[in-house]
C-alpha cells in the first residue's frame, strides 16, 4: 500500500487517547494495517501503533519473521496485529531496559516495564487473541499499547540521565538517522 509519515514527539496527536475498533475485517481496516506494516518495515521498527501515523484507533502491530537491525540481539516476536488490546501485568517484577521509538528518532532511554504480561484483544478479522509473554515481547507490547493512551517512553522513564542518542550509547549499532 503506502509508507506513511511517522509523527514525532512534540506532535500533539501523539498525546491523544485512541478509540476502539468497532468493525472487523473491513477494507479500511485492512488498508490501515497494510500501511502500518509497510511503514514499520521501512523504518526497521519492532512495532508501530496507529496513532504514530495519525490514526486514532486502537490498532498496534509488532514482530517480524526476520532479525531486526535496531534490536539485533533480541528474540524474534511473531508478527501480530492486535486490536483493542488490554495488557495485564503478571506479578510485580519490573525490569529497566533500553528502548527506542520511531516517534522519538535517534534516542534511546532506559524504561521500566513489567517483566511478564498477559495481553488480550482481537486480530484483524475479530478472532480473539490471548497471550502471556515475557522479556522483549512483553516490553514491545507495553510500549506499543502506551501509544494508544498518549504515552511515549520518555514519560515512563524514572531517570532522564538514562536518555541519550543511540549513536553515542550504542556506537556499533548500524542504524539510520531515523532510529
Amino acid at each position: 500500500m503506502a509508507i506513511q509519515k511517522i509523527l514525532k514527539m512534540g506532535d500533539p496527536r501523539l498525546l491523544r487517547v485512541s478509540r476502539p475498533v468497532q468493525g472487523w475485517g473491513t477494507p479500511q481496516l485492512h488498508a490501515l494495517v497494510q500501511n502500518m506494516q509497510d511503514t514499520m518495515r521501512s523504518a526497521s521498527g519492532a512495532g508501530i501503533a496507529a496513532p504514530q501515523i495519525g490514526v486514532d484507533l486502537q490498532v498496534v502491530i509488532f514482530g517480524s519473521y526476520e532479525a531486526n537491525p535496531r534490536y539485533p540481539d533480541r528474540e524474534r516476536i511473531p508478527p501480530t496485529v492486535l486490536l483493542n488490546p488490554v495488557v495485564t501485568p503478571l506479578g510485580s517484577e519490573e525490569e529497566d531496559d533500553w528502548e527506542g521509538c520511531l516517534s522519538v528518532p535517534g534516542l534511546r532511554g532506559r524504561v521500566p516495564r513489567w517483566q511478564c504480561v498477559r495481553y488480550q484483544g482481537f486480530d484483524l478479522e475479530g478472532a480473539p487473541i490471548d497471550r502471556t509473554v515475557q522479556g522483549f515481547h512483553a516490553r514491545v507490547v507495553q510500549h506499543e499499547c502506551d501509544h494508544l493512551v498518549g504515552v511515549l517512553y520518555p514519560m515512563r522513564m524514572r531517570d532522564l540521565a538514562q536518555l541519550g542518542f543511540t549513536e553515542v550509547l550504542f556506537p556499533g549499532l548500524a542504524l539510520d538517522a531515523e532510529d
